[in-house]
């Protein structure tokens, strides 16, 4: 056996021994750097992750572009528009057989049994994370999130919930993005999308810690890395309490 394969056994092991289920739906955020030293990098972090979910299971990644796809440049590439956070979550993208669902800035990418059905509709969405949005979907598909060497910050389901309840903070202006979606035929479409904001503010969702204790919460180690995995349903649930109690909640005033 190969150092790569034995890698892989050992981080479907800590998967598994963290909760992940097997023929579950998983999605993943991600430090790849914190997994330390990996023969084979993010192949094998991915091929990992597939061997904890096995077949039937299904592995999400967020494609985030908002960092190119902007006022200055309204354009999204669906195969070719990078995405803006994290190594793994760019080789995810780029590896056979992932599909990417159609949104501008906030797009979502997945392999497996229910990727099709995840992804599907994102296109009809006006606001980032919106009715028919993998990350919302995932609430209903008894979903778990990973944290996988990151903290809970990087929580891009949390904007679903920030939608529900829109605190002052969340949204700028409506934009229309030109949506090229490269495929035999060629063609594109126009969103009009009602965008994030957050300026001033700093997105605080590892205040979901706390609220999750004894909840859906499990912390533990996969390879070198501290993980964290989350029920996605409970999770909904506890944030949605916390923003109506205080829209504020999940985020700290910043000088600008």
């Amino acid at each position: 056996m190969t150092s790569a394969e034995t890698t892989i056994e050992q981080i479907a092991a800590d998967l598994r021994a963290l909760g992940v289920r097997r023929g579950g739906v998983l999605l993943v955020h991600s430090s790849l750097r914190a997994l330390g030293p990996l023969p084979g990098r993010a192949e094998t972090a991915v091929r990992g992750l597939l061997a904890a979910l096995g077949e039937g299971g299904t592995l999400l990644m967020p494609a985030l572009s908002y960092e190119t796809v902007r006022s200055a440049n309204p354009v999204f590439d669906v195969q070719a528009t990078p995405s803006c956070v994290g190594a793994l979550t760019e080789y995810f993208r780029l590896r056979p057989g992932t599909r990417r669902s159609i949104h501008p800035t906030h797009s979502a990418t997945a392999r497996g049994a229910r990727a099709a059905v995840l992804l599907a509709g994102h296109e009809l969405d006006t606001t980032p994370v919106g009715p028919h949005s993998p990350f919302r979907k995932l609430r209903d598909a008894d979903g778990q999130l990973l944290f996988l060497g990151c903290g809970l910050r990087p929580n891009t389901s949390m904007h679903g919930v920030e939608e529900l309840v829109e605190p002052p903070y969340l949204y700028a202006d409506e934009l229309d993005y030109r949506i090229l979606l490269s495929r035999p035929g060629g063609g594109g479409l126009t969103m009009r999308v009602r965008r994030h904001n957050f300026v001033g503010w700093e997105q605080r969702y590892d205040r979901l810690g706390p609220l999750m204790e004894g909840k859906g919460l499990r912390t533990g180690r996969v390879l070198a890395a501290a993980a964290h995995l989350l029920e996605a349903a409970p999770m909904w649930d506890a944030a949605l309490a916390a923003l109506h109690r205080d829209p504020l909640y999940f985020v700290d005033k910043v000088e600008i």
